[in-house]
């Protein structure tokens, strides 16, 4: 079973506390993520070392920077079981991911007239 004070402990921002006594809960996770340990980590390494444009260089760093970039691609591919790494697409958040679908799938499927049901606590940005 998952042991949530485990997950907890990979998340350094949630050793502060909220109020005094009380611990901080993070629930706008559409807007912003807080971050594991181990992922500040990486992108620590990867600011100190590798740092440089993805798939725009020729030179050793933009390689590195691509093969890093790729390389998480098909870790990503696998943990969920995408049939190819091409199917994974990265996004800088929910907002721009729902708005790719809306913008790509939606204009290709939705007609005018049809109805959308959303409730009253979806987030204000989608």
């Amino acid at each position: 079973m998952l042991d949530v004070n485990q997950v907890r402990k990979d998340f350094p921002i949630l050793e502060r506390e909220a109020y005094p006594g009380k611990p901080l809960v993070y629930l706008d996770s559409a807007a912003s993520s807080q971050k594991p340990l181990a992922v500040i980590e990486a992108m620590n390494e990867y600011y100190r070392q590798t740092n440089a444009n993805v798939h725009r260089g020729i030179h050793r760093l933009s390689e590195d920077a691509t093969n890093a970039y790729e390389g998480a691609r098909e870790r990503i591919a696998q943990f969920i079981n995408a049939p190819d790494s091409s199917q994974v697409i990265y996004v800088r958040n929910a907002t721009e991911g729902f708005n790719l679908v809306a913008y790509s799938w939606g204009r290709a499927n939705i007609q005018a007239g049809d109805e959308m049901l959303l409730t009253e606590m979806e987030h204000h940005a989608n």
